[in-house]
C-alpha cells in the first residue's frame, strides 16, 4: 500500500484553481520531492495532505486513511514543518518541544531524552531555556524542524524546511534526513534544487496547479534534456564568437558567461561544425556540460509559460 495516494485532486478558490487534477503515489520509505515556482500550488497541496484543507474534488489516502474523515488519526502519524515558524512565543524552546510531546501522548522519560537529542542536533542546547522571540530566524527554523521530528512520525512533511538556515544548519538538517531515510517516508518541497537532486528518490514538478513532470532526477534529465550542451572557454572575445555561433543552424541555444560560451546543439555530431567555425579562435577548452535538475526545471517552466 502506498503511504500517500493522490487521485485527480483539485482545489478551487472561487474561479481560481490552485490544484488542478493532480495524481501521484508516494511509496513507504521514499523521499519524494515537490518542486515548482511560487504560486504553483505546492503549499495548497501540502495543506490538503496534512488535513488542514479539504480538496474540492478527487481522492486522497494517507496510510490508507481519508483526511476528510480521519484527520485525527492521520495527524498522530505525521510530522509537519510548515513554511512559517509557528512557535509559541511565550514559552521557552524546550517547553515548546515538551508541549508538542505531551499533545502526542509521549511518555516523559522518552520525550525528555528525545528533546535532548534534537536540541543537540539542531545546535540549540545552549539556548533551550530562552524564548523563541530571542532567536534568529534560522534558529527558530531549526526549532520547528526539531518539533516535527520529536514524536518520530511515520510520514514527515517538509515545506521548504531549510529556508533561512545558514549552510552549517542546513547541512545538519539534511544529514539527519539522510540518516532516517528508509525508516520514515518524507515529502518535501524546496527551492534549493541541489537538495532535491541529491536527496529525493523521485521528484514531481508542478506549475499553475498541474503536475507537469514526475520521475527520478536522472529520469527527468534523460527525458527532458533536449540537445547536447557544450561549454567553450575562450581567452578573449567570447561575446563576438558567440554571435558568430548563434547564426549556425545546429545551435539551438547559446549563453555567454564571462569568457565562456554554453552551446546547446541539436546533436553531438554538430560539434565538428562548431570546431571548424572556430578555427583560429583563442579557445582554451571545450567540455561537455551535464544538465542539472535546475536546467530541466527552468526549461520546463519557461516552455509551459510560452504556451500559456
Amino acid at each position: 500500500m502506498s503511504t500517500i495516494s493522490v487521485k485527480q485532486i483539485s482545489k478551487s478558490f472561487g474561479p481560481q484553481k490552485a490544484v488542478d487534477g493532480v495524481s501521484f503515489d508516494v511509496e513507504p520509505g521514499e523521499i519524494f520531492g515537490l518542486l515548482g515556482p511560487n504560486g504553483a500550488g505546492k503549499t495548497t497541496l501540502i495543506r490538503i495532505l496534512t488535513t488542514l484543507m479539504r480538496q474540492s474534488s478527487g481522492d486522497v489516502s494517507i496510510e490508507g486513511l481519508d483526511p476528510r474523515t480521519q484527520g485525527r488519526e492521520i495527524r498522530s502519524l505525521i510530522g509537519v514543518v510548515p513554511q512559517e515558524n509557528s512557535l509559541d512565543r511565550y514559552i521557552t524552546a524546550r517547553e515548546n518541544l515538551e508541549l508538542h510531546a505531551r499533545l502526542h501522548g509521549m511518555e516523559p522519560g522518552h520525550f525528555r531524552r528525545r528533546i535532548g537529542e534534537l536540541l543537540e542536533l539542531m545546535g540549540l542546547a545552549a539556548r533551550q531555556h530562552d524564548m523563541p522571540d530571542t532567536f534568529s530566524g534560522g534558529m527558530q527554523r531549526r526549532l520547528v524542524v526539531a518539533r516535527a521530528l520529536l514524536h518520530e512520525p511515520r510520514l514527515l512533511f517538509l515545506d521548504e524546511p531549510t529556508t533561512g538556515l545558514d549552510p552549517q544548519s542546513r547541512r545538519a538538517v539534511w544529514d539527519y534526513i539522510r540518516s532516517i531515510a528508509g525508516r520514515m517516508t518524507i515529502f518535501l518541497t524546496t527551492h534549493y534544487l541541489d537538495e532535491a537532486e541529491q536527496l529525493c528518490d523521485r521528484i514531481a514538478i508542478m506549475d499553475h496547479g498541474r503536475l507537469i513532470a514526475l520521475g527520478s532526477s536522472q529520469e527527468l534529465k534523460d527525458k527532458l534534456s533536449g540537445g547536447t550542451i557544450y561549454q567553450i572557454d575562450f581567452s578573449d572575445g567570447a561575446g563576438c564568437y558567440a554571435e558568430q555561433l548563434r547564426r549556425m543552424a545546429c545551435v539551438k541555444d547559446i549563453e555567454v558567461i564571462d569568457q565562456s560560451v554554453c552551446l546547446e546543439l541539436t546533436c553531438w555530431e554538430c560539434l565538428s561544425e562548431v570546431v571548424s567555425a572556430l578555427n583560429g579562435a583563442p579557445v582554451k577548452r571545450i567540455s561537455l556540460k551535464e544538465r542539472t535538475l535546475e536546467d530541466v526545471f527552468i526549461g520546463l517552466i519557461e516552455d509551459r509559460d510560452n504556451k500559456i
